[in-house]
């Protein structure tokens, strides 16, 4: 009994590390706030961070039951030799987990004092992809909070090495 147990435990925790931006990539985590109705995810500090430090953002809004985020989260960690150093030299990268049952008219975004739903805060920073939202969808700022790419979202994103190095270096 105790021995199943101790392997139910230790289940539970290799999926919950298994799940997310690898630890290689030194993710920082915004939480959401608010209701079940609405999440809400306060940019201000990632913004602040990135200013202080003169580096650019790499958010990435994952779903703790979405498959393609855990494909890409595999990629990366598979790749984390080869890729993490050149996140570090540029990005901080920071990681906003949901579930797929959050959809675009429950996700809020907050900068500063002003917090808006998905579509408004697309619109907002001049991201030509206002859509459906799909998981995984990735954002690459400045410090101000403007767009340096459109970026793709969704399954087959970034799914080699070079293509995520031609994303990490803005390459259109």
């Amino acid at each position: 009994m105790r021995r199943r147990l101790f392997l139910l435990i230790a289940f539970a925790v290799t999926q919950a590390r298994a799940m997310g931006m690898p630890a290689r990539y030194s993710p920082t985590e915004i939480r959401p706030t608010g209701t079940p109705q609405r999440w809400e995810f306060d940019l201000s500090p990632a913004l602040e961070r990135a200013r202080r430090e003169r580096k650019r953002l790499y958010l990435y809004l994952s779903a703790s039951d979405c498959p393609f985020c855990r494909k890409y989260e595999a990629f990366l960690d598979k790749n984390a030799a080869e890729l993490a150093p050149h996140f570090a030299k540029d990005w901080i990268v920071f990681e906003m987990r949901a579930n797929l049952s959050v959809q675009a008219d429950r996700l809020w975004f907050r900068i500063g004092d002003k917090a808006l739903p998905y579509a408004e805060f697309m619109r907002a920073i001049g991201d030509e992809r206002v859509r459906q939202l799909v998981y995984p969808s990735v954002w690459l700022l400045d410090g101000q909070g403007k767009p340096l790419m459109q970026m793709p979202a969704g399954t087959g994103t970034f799914e080699t090495v070079p293509e995520q190095l031609e994303i990490l270096r803005l390459e259109q």
